[in-house]
């Protein structure tokens, strides 16, 4: 099985979690949105709904994909020490240029 990581490493899917962030969707619409053939849109779907990152809700004959924002977390986590390591940069670069501009 693939991890968050793998699967977000296809900037397709990417796209898809971007369009599902807005709001529910259907497969059509997503085919319109990304310019992909249905059999391609819906392979990237599977991936997504495999890795637990959309969900998929029937409605008769439709199909509704939306995400699920909760295995996220996991990149959310690995992401916290790179987003601490550049406030840490922007903040040095703010104090250089307060200083700077005081000179």
């Amino acid at each position: 099985m693939a991890t968050t990581f793998d699967v977000l490493a296809e900037p397709t899917r990417r796209r898809i979690l971007d369009l599902l962030r807005e709001r529910p969707r259907q497969v059509g619409e997503l085919v319109e949105q990304l310019g992909l053939s249905q059999p391609g849109v819906s392979k990237h779907l599977r991936v997504l709904r495999e890795a637990g990152l959309v969900a998929v809700r029937r409605d008769a004959q439709r199909r509704r994909y939306e995400l699920r924002p909760e295995p996220l977390a996991e990149v959310d986590a690995w992401l916290e020490p790179y987003r601490r390591l550049w406030a840490d940069r922007l903040d040095a670069l703010e104090r250089h240029l307060d200083t700077t501009g005081e000179e």
